[in-house]
């Protein structure tokens, strides 16, 4: 049993080697190969999607729409929306006999919108739109951090979790997510950002948001006449950030394991040793990624 757990950690440790550089790297070098990345992992998802709820003869179908849908979000973001409501539409007529009909329609919002996130929130930091210092290189360091964030979150709920196990997060969907692995994986993103931020900001001296319209985080109980205001600065509010994210990638998760539940599969593929397949990988990426890319594109 033991030899058997140490063979599965092998694996994954091994095929995240191999990955993490690749990402990092294609997220360094920036266009074209940031876009080449996305098609290439939306693509794999695609299949996955398309192979877990469709009949064998239909599969190719579904993906050709996927794929179709993906592309116009990564290379054409004006044409992003309404293509990903035309192909939508189309994929629900086409599924017209399928029993997963809903599912694969969803796919395409989901894989078009997560997997495109991605490059939006990282051509919304590009200094060459002259928001940011053209001295950094603020698209690699911000969609590092939001990696870095929602791994912390896998790696802390998986180590705590499974050491201090405790009350069920939800049962019906995912017996093995717990609270304290919840808690585990928000602590240890918090702890990464907060390092991370003070490495970017202290270190290398990279100038971050003026925060105009989150300056302030303040409790008051007028009750008991309580009034408490904090000054938020770089390591504060991206603190506040990844506690959120992390939560975000966790529903993320349970999402997953619930279609997966539904149509009664362990892994989405094989196609990655120890991990299973790509949606196992990124599914806490592409639930909170939109997320992400909307707070910084229209709150901040």
């Amino acid at each position: 049993m033991v030899s058997r757990k140490f063979g599965a950690i092998t694996k994954r440790i091994l095929a995240a080697i191999v990955m993490i550089p690749i990402a990092l790297e294609a997220l360094y070098l920036g266009s074209p190969f940031i876009e080449a990345l996305a098609i290439v992992v939306g693509g794999l998802l695609a299949w996955e999607w398309a192979t877990m709820l469709s009949k064998a003869e239909t599969t190719s179908y579904y993906v050709t729409a996927y794929m179709i849908s993906l592309a116009i979000s990564v290379w054409s973001t004006d044409l992003a929306l309404p293509m990903i409501a035309i192909v939508t539409f189309f994929t629900w007529f086409i599924a017209n006999e399928e029993k997963h009909r809903k599912l694969l329609t969803l796919g395409v919002p989901y894989i078009s919108v997560g997997i495109g996130a991605l490059v939006w929130m990282y051509l919304l930091f590009d200094p060459s739109e002259g928001s940011f210092d053209p001295r950094y290189n603020y698209s690699f360091m911000m969609v590092m951090w939001f990696f870095l964030i929602v791994w912390s979150m896998d790696i802390g709920g998986l180590v705590v979790g499974c050491n201090l196990r405790g009350p069920k997060l939800a049962p019906t969907i995912s017996p093995n997510k717990t609270w304290s692995g919840l808690m585990g994986g928000i602590l240890l993103a918090v702890s990464v950002s907060i390092i991370f931020m003070y490495i970017c900001v202290e270190v290398m001296g990279m100038p971050f948001y003026d925060f105009s319209k989150f300056r302030y985080i303040s409790f008051s109980y007028k009750a008991l006449n309580i009034h408490q205001e904090w000054t938020v600065n770089s390591q504060l509010f991206y603190a506040v950030c990844a506690a959120v994210i992390a939560v975000l990638a966790q529903i993320g998760d349970l999402v997953e394991s619930a279609i997966k539940r539904l149509v009664g599969v362990k892994d989405s593929s094989k196609l990655i040793p120890g991990h299973g397949g790509v949606f196992d990988r990124v599914d806490g990426l592409i639930f909170a990624a939109p997320f992400v890319y909307m707070f910084f594109m229209y709150l901040l």
